[in-house]
């Protein structure tokens, strides 16, 4: 597959069928790690969750932190309890990968998640995101056992696509581009 095919068609993916492989998820990290890193300080680590109770921990996690959410604009609270619910259902038959980095060396390991979710569509497989804060961040943190001087990133889902992902809407080509001023 050519690159910039890839950038172009690979998509969110929040319903999985089954989980990746030991093997694909071994590559799509080594992929990971080939990512730039200031000074090269490759300061990303990766825990592999596939304990079922833990798992369930971090989607409780996600669940209660998207509860607390506004709804948007024309919405009802219960979109977004929906919209919860969906973000907690998503855990189901995925790989599970926790990405932490060093604290303050978090822009290398966001390079390191975007070579992982290329490499993830490169195998066939669907990946996602998912990004804690605040008092949900520290809860994941303590779930997993981040030691301390590092600090969760985000967790990345990876396995089979279980649905086909809409095609994203984007501001027109180049309306984000400035030139000099803003």
């Amino acid at each position: 597959m050519e690159l910039y095919e890839a950038i172009e068609m690979r998509r969110s993916i929040r319903i999985f069928s089954k989980p990746a492989t030991e093997e694909q998820l071994r590559k799509i990290i080594l992929t990971g790690t080939k990512a730039p890193s200031g000074g090269n300080r490759q300061g990303w680590e990766f825990v592999i969750v596939d304990d079922p109770t833990i798992v369930e921990q971090l989607a409780e996690i996600k669940y209660q932190q998207n509860r607390q959410l506004s709804p948007r604009e024309g919405e009802a609270q219960a979109d977004v309890e929906k919209r919860a619910l969906r973000q907690k259902t998503s855990f189901e038959n995925a790989s599970i990968v926790v990405i932490c980095n060093k604290v303050g060396e978090a822009p290398g390991a966001w390079l390191c998640m975007q070579n992982m979710s290329l490499a993830a569509f490169a195998e066939g497989l669907g990946s996602v995101i998912t990004g804690y804060w605040d008092e949900f961040q520290r809860d994941v943190e303590r779930t997993v056992a981040v030691p301390q001087g590092y600090e969760l990133t985000a967790v990345m889902k990876i396995g089979v696509p279980g649905e086909q992902a809409s095609p994203p809407t984007k501001r027109p080509e180049f309306s984000w581009l400035h030139r000099n001023r803003f």
